[in-house]
């Protein structure tokens, strides 16, 4: 069974940055697309950015995150990262990863998720 554990929130300033972790473990990590997605209260979980499976995957962002966020793999230690930089309120909620599969989440149960509030 595929784990998911992310790390890495807290609280920032606007304008501020945030490194996420999304530690992965069972499987085989290299074969895996994997996304970022969020949630926020009273909203769906949604889709922040995906890199594709292999060494350097390929890398697809949301439009409200494009030019500020990286999404970045190291295969060799099953860890996907999300890099936050000019963060914004709207980016308040709790992050989570998991591979994407035709466009679906891929694996249950998700993680713990992390918090990451952006103060104005």
């Amino acid at each position: 069974q595929v784990q998911l554990v992310e790390s890495g929130g807290g609280l920032v300033q606007a304008g501020g940055s945030l490194r996420l972790s999304c530690a992965v473990s069972g499987g085989t990590f290299r074969s895996y697309v994997i996304g970022w997605f969020r949630q926020v209260p009273g909203k769906d979980r949604e889709v922040v950015a995906v890199i594709g499976s292999g060494r350097v995957g390929r890398t697809h962002y949301e439009d409200f995150v494009k030019g500020r966020f990286t999404i970045s793999r190291d295969n060799a230690k099953n860890t996907v990262y999300l890099q936050m930089n000019n963060l914004k309120p709207m980016d308040t909620g709790v992050y989570y990863c998991n591979g994407v599969t035709n466009g679906q989440p891929t694996f249950d149960p998700w993680g713990q998720g992390t918090q990451v509030t952006v103060s104005s």
